[in-house]
């Protein structure tokens, strides 16, 4: 067995009825009935009369029963031009937070939704009120950056941007009372503009910049498609009576014989009309368009101008026209000059370009009936469902497109998001030696949320007739530190010094005056935190002033003048590298003072500069031997020092230099034995560098010298 949809499409000028029966994924068309008010009962799609409206519905729905049995329900649109979209931004600190959630995300989306609702409140002069019918999000941020989730994520701030549609309450109470009193329920709501655009324009289609515009008798409804959605919603409220009335004044008709009049120009090139006078006069459909143009002139202006401005001043890639007043003649090029297009990129489309669709050949297949048929197939499809809730005692009722959430109920309802959530504790600022620092309070709990008294989340799934609760979560708790907390690691320092480990503490004062760090902080207190900060400071810091002595210039009387000699003072070491008293240390570092080894008097000397012996090597019979003497003498109460004889702290030293002459050659033999013959002849003879020299002959580095003996025969 098939299902049977029932459909109504309330218009300015009628209202029309429509039974389809789906099979699968298909639809067919079982029948159509159209009836035009009698009376002016609606204006701009707006109901003005219910019960005007609602007599014409009732009529309808008693041919279609007579046909085809019970009806109880029917699917209805509410007007485009009731709709109201608007962008909103909202974001967050998450600074020190944990990692967002799922919930928390979708607290800020409803926050921005709120936002948006309450612009559209300051944007309206009436008092209505409107419901949020659904939002999508286009970006979520985090610390500025585009990013495609926020679930998990941790950094300074979150922010989200949503566009969000809106109708207002009076569109969907008057719909609902016409409907009770031709006794028929409410199955579903769709929106006009998005019933066309759902069957003419598919998903698939969505991601080019499509124009669809519904031109009925007293509106033109445009909507846009782009990047795969629908980008904007409008109205312009001119359309088929504009070009009605016009032909009415040129041919002297009453509106009616000028409507029909119109519709006849759509398929003859010559009409006979009889005017108010009772002349009857034949026309041509070139005069009459030639003579209604200001008329055609302003439709395609008022709709090219509407389609331009919600398209950001750019024409689109192509425009659909839907709806009785499509038809109108000249308009389809009229419009494709106003928007700079080619002809063949603006065009008329009827029933016929719905996909999945049986049409039997008693069905007229023009473009009014699109709108009809998209109702009762988007209400299928997507309808916005009617549920009544009860949120903390109050009463609401709600229209969702797909799946109505707990937050969505909170919305409707008019309860800010942001009073759901306790707020944070009371900061404090403090100075830090001269910087001011805010320690944040607490963070605020969320608020305790039940639906049908057990704990619930904002996307939780609600159902006609349950019952939400809300409590406001706690506030946060002030800020509570104690000094060493907000000083953290400049209170103390862990230090080794010879091989000892140290913990320095900093020297605390709170608005003047000494205190510790286990005070707690107060608002607006003048701390200052006073670390040593030299390797000097933390020796005094330690109490240990005798290392300092190690750390004393070597220094001792010469020739009756104090010497200091601070390259032979003892050393410091900080990690293994030289360093100073001046110099700063770190929490860890490891410090070491030392003393210098005893110095003896080649040190001293090395460190005066003062050359203590000469020497040079020369080479006696063959053997190397370092001729030296000595170029300074350092005596010690009187008595002679050698090289390696130490020097004491204190010591008075006197210094005789003697002048520096070179070597000759008698010099060798205070270095040497000479072996003397034991008999024979006694005179030798001096060889410096094979040849005859005499002892005082001047020698240098490297000479070879020997004696040479007479031989005994």
């Amino acid at each position: 067995m098939y299902e049977k949809l029932f459909a109504l499409d309330i218009g300015t000028r009628s209202v029309v009825g429509i039974i389809l029966e789906k099979k699968q994924e298909s639809y067919n068309i079982i029948d159509i009935l159209s009836e035009e008010h009698s009376e002016r009962a609606m204006l701009d799609g707006q109901i003005h009369d219910v019960l005007a409206v609602s007599k014409v519905i009732t009529h309808i729905k008693s041919q279609l029963e007579e046909k085809h049995g019970p009806l109880k329900k029917v699917s209805v649109a509410a007007a485009g031009r009731a709709l109201k979209t608007e962008l909103a931004e909202m974001a967050i600190n998450i600074g020190g937070k944990p990692m967002l959630t799922r919930e928390d995300i979708l607290h800020l989306e409803f926050s921005a939704v709120q936002e948006a609702q309450a612009v559209v409140a300051k944007q309206t002069t009436s008092h209505s009120m409107y419901y949020c019918v659904g939002y999508s999000v286009l970006y979520y941020r985090l610390d500025g950056q585009e990013i495609g989730s926020l679930i998990d994520q941790s950094g300074d701030e979150a922010s989200v941007e949503i566009i969000a549609t809106f109708l207002p309450k009076v569109v969907v109470e008057s719909l609902l009372s016409a409907l009770k009193r031709a006794d028929l329920e409410m199955q579903a709501l769709t929106l006009e503009p998005i019933a066309a655009i759902n069957v003419l324009i598919p998903s698939s289609m969505r991601r080019l910049n499509v124009a669809l515009v519904d031109i009925g008798a007293g509106t033109s409804d445009i909507a846009l498609t782009d990047s795969g959605t629908v980008i904007a919603y409008g109205m312009v409220p001119i359309a088929g009576d504009e070009i009605t009335e016009a032909i009415s004044d040129y041919l002297l008709l009453d509106f009616p014989l000028a409507e029909n009049a119109k519709r006849e120009l759509i398929d003859h090139d010559h009409i006979t009309v009889t005017d108010i006078l009772g002349f009857a006069n034949d026309v041509s459909r070139e005069e009459i368009i030639h003579n209604i143009h200001p008329s055609l002139d302003r439709l395609a202006e008022s709709i090219s101008t509407e389609i331009l401005s919600l398209n950001n001043a750019k024409p689109p890639k192509a425009v659909m026209l839907v709806g009785g007043g499509s038809q109108t003649p000249e308009l389809p090029r009229l419009l494709a000059e106003k928007l700079n297009l080619p002809e063949n990129r603006v065009a008329i489309r009827g029933i016929e370009a719905i996909q999945n669709l049986g049409i039997s050949d008693t069905i007229q297949k023009g473009p009014e009936l699109v709108t009809p048929i998209g109702i009762a197939i988007a209400a299928d499809k997507n309808p916005i469902q009617y549920m009544s809730v009860t949120v903390d005692d109050r009463p609401i009722r709600l229209f969702d497109m797909k799946r109505t959430s707990l937050g969505d109920c909170l919305l409707t309802a008019g309860i800010r998001m942001s009073k759901l959530y306790g707020k944070p504790g009371m900061a404090k600022i403090v100075h830090i030696n001269g910087q001011q620092i805010t320690l944040p309070g607490g963070h605020g709990k969320k608020s305790l949320i039940t639906l049908n008294g057990k704990e619930a989340s904002l996307d939780d799934e609600v159902k006609n007739e349950d019952v939400i609760i809300t409590t406001k979560g706690e506030d946060g708790e002030p800020a509570i530190l104690r000094i060493c907390d907000v000083l953290d690691d400049h209170s103390s320092k862990k230090v080794t010094l010879n091989g000892t480990e140290h913990r320095i503490w900093a020297s605390i004062t709170r608005n003047g005056k000494a205190a510790s760090g286990n005070e707690l902080v107060e608002d607006h207190d003048q701390i200052t935190c006073d670390m040593p900060g030299t390797i000097l400071e933390l020796i005094k810091a330690v109490q240990q002033p005798e290392l300092l002595t190690r750390l004393e210039p070597f220094s001792f009387q010469l020739n009756g003048r104090a010497i200091r000699l601070p390259a032979l003072t003892g050393r410091i070491t900080k990690n293994g590298l030289e360093s100073k008293l001046a110099y700063s240390f770190d929490d860890g570092d490891e410090i070491e003072i030392t003393r210098r080894t005893q110095p003896t008097l080649l040190d001293v000397a090395d460190a005066l500069n003062i050359q203590h012996t000469f020497s040079i090597p020369v080479f006696y019979e063959g053997n190397q031997v370092i001729l030296s003497k000595k170029l300074a003498e350092f005596r010690r109460n009187n008595e002679l020092l050698e090289e390696n004889d130490f020097i004491h702290t204190g010591d008075s030293i006197s210094l005789v230099r003697q002048k520096l002459e070179p070597f000759i050659f008698q010099d060798v033999f205070r270095h040497v034995e000479i072996d003397l013959p034991t008999q024979g002849d006694k005179r030798f003879t001096l060889i410096k560098n094979d040849q005859e020299t005499t002892f005082h002959e001047v020698i240098s580095p490297g000479d070879h010298l020997k004696i040479l003996w007479p031989t005994t025969v």
